[in-house]
């Protein structure tokens, strides 16, 4: 998902989004100490996403603190 799209949204959807990605990278770490994993870029891409998720979050807080 890109910043543009995450920026649309409100924070209340933004933190249920990044509640549902740290579940998703738990899950991948889980997959990966078992050797279980079959996809290993999803792991850098959630981490990635997680990152933007969390950049927008603080532009926001930062921009009502004004």
């Amino acid at each position: 998902m890109s910043a543009k799209e995450l920026i649309g949204k409100t924070p209340d959807q933004l933190r249920d989004q990044l509640v549902a990605l740290k579940k998703e990278a738990f899950n991948l770490r889980f997959q990966a100490a078992t050797n279980q994993l079959t996809n290993t870029a999803r792991a850098k891409a959630v981490r990635k996403e997680v990152a933007r998720i969390k950049t927008v979050l603080n532009a926001k807080a930062a921009e009502a603190a004004k």
